[in-house]
């Protein structure tokens, strides 16, 4: 499968702050830490990676629709742009898993009541690499989460774009995509995630 490829091709510091992260968590009372990837890409492809099998537990990416007697992709069944991304924050804000995504995506609509939430935005910690993440950024900002702008050496469109965002706020950092405890990127995520569980600790309710 083409997705076990690109276990070859993560960042540094890739998968292991995974594991470092769940430490931390680990160590305050009942409190876990979960990981999602919301993708422009396609889902399958990414699916594929035996370490987003390990350590996501959700994964939101575009879909072919496949006929069911040749297994030929026939249509595009979900494609996930700009303001698409923030549908599938809110998902995961009211507690719908990625499967009831997929068969019911019209759960997203249901009314729940804001302490009923299963995670609340002030808990989400974001990590984006495109412009596609801008609005993302700006809903989890708006509501007191924590944001990470990543860019890779070479891509300046890239860079100097999110550069323009943090100047009118919308995106609060920007960071090479090194993601090792001794790294910039690294250190910072995984102060963000103690910060989060130390202040849900103290609040003494839902988990991070």
């Amino acid at each position: 499968m083409f997705g076990a490829t690109l276990d070859s091709t993560f960042f540094p510091g890739i998968p292991q702050i995974f594991d470092d992260l769940r430490t931390e968590v680990a160590t305050y009372r009942d409190i876990s830490i979960e990981f999602y990837i919301v993708s422009g890409g396609l889902e399958e492809v990414i699916l594929g990676s035996s370490v987003v099998a390990q350590h996501f537990d959700g994964v939101y990416g575009c879909q072919f629709g496949e006929d069911e007697s040749t297994g030929e992709v026939r249509h595009v069944k979900r494609c996930v742009t700009f303001t698409e991304k923030t549908r599938f924050l809110f998902e995961i804000h009211k507690g719908i898993s990625a499967e009831d995504s997929k068969t019911q995506p019209h759960l997203v609509n249901e009314f729940i009541k804001e302490e009923a939430r299963r995670v609340p935005f002030e808990q989400m910690i974001y990590v984006g690499d495109g412009l596609t993440d801008v609005p993302c950024f700006s809903l989890v900002n708006k509501n007191n989460g924590v944001t990470f702008g990543v860019f890779q050496r070479g891509h300046e469109s890239a860079k100097q774009a999110f550069q323009r965002f943090l100047a009118t706020d919308r995106v609060k950092s920007l960071y090479s995509p090194d993601y090792r405890e001794d790294a910039d990127l690294g250190a910072m995520l995984r102060a963000a995630v103690a910060s989060t569980a130390t202040r849900v600790a103290l609040q003494g309710h839902r988990p991070v």
